[in-house]
């Protein structure tokens, strides 16, 4: 009999090509097959029913040995197994993997995980199960392993067993021994300990789940990455983590600002509430659609950690709690809250950014951290990146208040602590003093304090000298980073619309675009009649420069139905404008005393305090370089 198959064609490396690209629904960005696992196309060949793959066959004996039985949750009950499951494309295995599919058979999910990773993209000298045994022998030899040291990189780090008997937990040290010793470059990996001892459930031997684990260490994936392998790589994600937390999360990030002298580190711990506080019944789940969809994944597990711990606590529980180890302890018994179906479910439903647009954010948070001078090659260094409570001072804001404001910006920025730029109490209300105080800093926080005691303010990512760029005009310029708040009485923040929105990003044709909204006539006309017909009317900024990193983003990302919800910032002689189309969400006057504040289509906002209002005191703060 002859069975119609697809074939993973061998590529000039070895290595095997690529599963079909498919998107799993629409308008969610995903993992393309060209990405995961190289670029070699598919194609389809004509096997005997002999040589078809048979989930029964002796690359599964012997799996389990590592298992001591009775501490896994519950035995996992046989179910017929498709003999064509791993020819089947990559959007349907997605969907296996999200749905548990592999968990209906201990040895389908041993023989998925084993030809998933050999599939997976990886650099051309990659160790295998032959190199292992060799090293092995002449490592451990008759030689007890507990005389033989863990690597220099898991120093201080945990080593969850899970459900590993003695032989497993003694193959999990060898594995990782030898880790260190055929890939020197790594220096920092928490994370490994985990995904070794999960694989080791599921390998029919030490050498089979050293070769897996190793094509996972060598992944060259293009804008993605299994393991992180430096003390920066990880750090850079726990950033990215926590830009994507304030991003998604912002209800559970406000209750963990206001209540943690550091936000950035208890983000740092969330690879730890996956592979490491997870119970093994969640773990496992996470693990099957992370070896098909990467890094990614994670991220959206662990946010959807996030919400659902806002979900279960109050910020009254909170007080005088250590909340890193409430949320760890949170994450272990996550079982009494949601189901690990239901987790899932909630994952998937985050709409996150792309994976090249996630990758250029941790590039961005990476190069912030090479500045500061962590490298490559060092183990870790310790970070305080909260706000200096007791050297803190400003005329508008408390240092708590502050430090819930640092909170907001993107992580890279947060690395530096506040610098005062400008004050009008020290400065004057002088527009073209402000200029020249803010110029040559990016970016920059505004904050206002009215005579009626409201605080409000903005985060400005681009240089005020970018105005210059205009010319006689004052167009606007600035990312979509840029955000407006309120500090009093509420404290409520109002990204990018597009942000919270995405959905009204369309591809609209750009001939149907809107035009910008007029300037508001108090700042740029000299009278109501020269409304409409001013010369200095606001207009629309072109593109940021092409070089630069502008995650989550420039405005070139994005075709965008209407111009005016890209209005960040602007200024000239006769004032600065934040936010337009509409509206304004701010806007200021050349002697800084006068103000206004509306609704604006791009941060989508209410007024931010009394809609005209006279200026008590303006302060604008930048960051310190280390």
């Amino acid at each position: 009999m002859l069975r119609v198959g697809l074939s993973l064609p061998q590529s000039p490396t070895g290595m095997a090509g690529s599963f079909p690209t498919a998107e799993l629904a629409e308008g969610e960005s995903m993992v393309t097959g060209q990405e995961m696992f190289g670029s070699s196309p598919v194609t389809v060949v004509i096997t005997s029913e002999a040589d078809t793959w048979d989930i029964n066959t002796s690359s599964c004996l012997g799996c389990g040995q590592f298992v001591d039985w009775d501490r896994m949750p519950d035995l996992e009950q046989q179910a017929h197994i498709p003999q064509d499951i791993l020819s089947k494309p990559l959007k349907e295995l997605k969907k296996l993997a999200r749905d548990g599919y592999w968990a209906a058979s201990r040895m389908l999910r041993a023989q998925v995980y084993h030809q998933l990773i050999q599939q997976v993209s990886c650099r051309l000298v990659t160790p295998d199960a032959l190199v292992y045994r060799d090293v092995a022998s002449r490592l451990f030899g008759k030689v007890n392993v507990s005389s033989h040291p863990l690597p220099e990189f898991l120093e201080g780090c945990s080593m969850p067993t899970y459900c590993l008997n003695p032989e497993g937990v003694t193959a999990l040290r060898k594995i990782l021994i030898c880790v260190g010793n055929l890939f020197p470059d790594i220096t920092y990996s928490p994370v490994l300990p985990s995904l070794v001892a999960l694989l080791l459930h599921y390998s029919k031997d030490e050498a089979q789940c050293f070769e897996n684990i190793s094509r996972l260490i060598a992944s060259n994936a293009p804008h993605a990455s299994y393991i992180d392998q430096s003390f920066l790589a990880h750090k850079a994600s726990c950033m990215t983590f926590g830009d994507l937390a304030n991003k998604h999360c912002p209800a559970a990030h406000k209750l963990i600002a206001s209540t943690s002298e550091n936000v950035f580190e208890v983000y740092s711990e969330w690879l730890s509430w996956i592979f490491h506080d997870l119970p093994f019944s969640f773990a496992i789940r996470v693990f099957d659609v992370y070896l098909l969809e990467g890094q990614k994944v994670l991220y959206r597990i662990a946010l959807a950690l996030l919400k659902q711990y806002r979900l279960s606590v109050t910020s009254v529980e909170l007080e005088g709690t250590d909340i890193k180890a409430e949320l760890q302890a949170f994450v272990q018994n996550i079982a009494e809250h949601v189901s690990v179906d239901k987790l899932l479910e909630r994952a998937f439903g985050i709409r996150l950014f792309s994976r090249k647009e996630i990758w250029l954010l941790q590039m961005a948070n990476r190069k912030a951290l090479m500045e500061r001078g962590i490298t490559m090659v060092q183990s870790r260094q310790s970070f305080h990146l909260a706000v200096d409570m007791q050297s803190f001072s400003s005329s508008i804001v408390t240092a708590q208040e502050m430090r819930i404001i640092w909170s907001w910006i993107p992580e890279r920025f947060s690395l530096s602590p506040p610098l005062l730029l400008f004050s009008t109490s020290e400065d004057g209300c002088s527009l073209q003093r402000f200029y020249t105080c803010c110029e040559g800093y990016e970016p920059t926080v505004l904050l206002i304090k009215t005579t009626e005691g409201e605080v409000c303010g903005a985060f400005l990512s681009s240089d005020w000298n970018e105005r210059k760029k205009n010319g006689a005009t004052s167009g606007f310029f600035g990312t979509g980073e840029c955000f407006v708040f309120t500090m009093h009485p509420e404290t409520e923040r109002y990204e990018w619309v597009f942000i919270k929105k995405p959905e009204l990003a369309k591809a609209v044709p750009r001939s149907r675009q809107r035009s910008p909204s007029p300037s508001p006539v108090f700042l740029f006309s000299s009278s109501p009649d020269d409304h409409g017909t001013s010369s200095n009317r606001l207009t629309v900024p072109t593109p940021q420069r092409k070089g630069r990193l502008s995650p989550f983003l420039a405005i070139r990302h994005f075709l965008l139905p209407s111009k005016t919800a890209s209005m960040f910032m602007s200024g000239s002689r006769e004032g600065i404008v934040i936010g337009g189309g509409g509206g304004q969400a701010l806007s200021l006057d050349a002697s800084l005393l006068w103000g206004r504040t509306e609704h604006c289509e791009t941060f989508d906002n209410p007024p931010l305090c009394q809609e005209n209002f006279k200026v008590q005191h303006l302060e604008v703060w930048g960051f310190q370089n280390s």
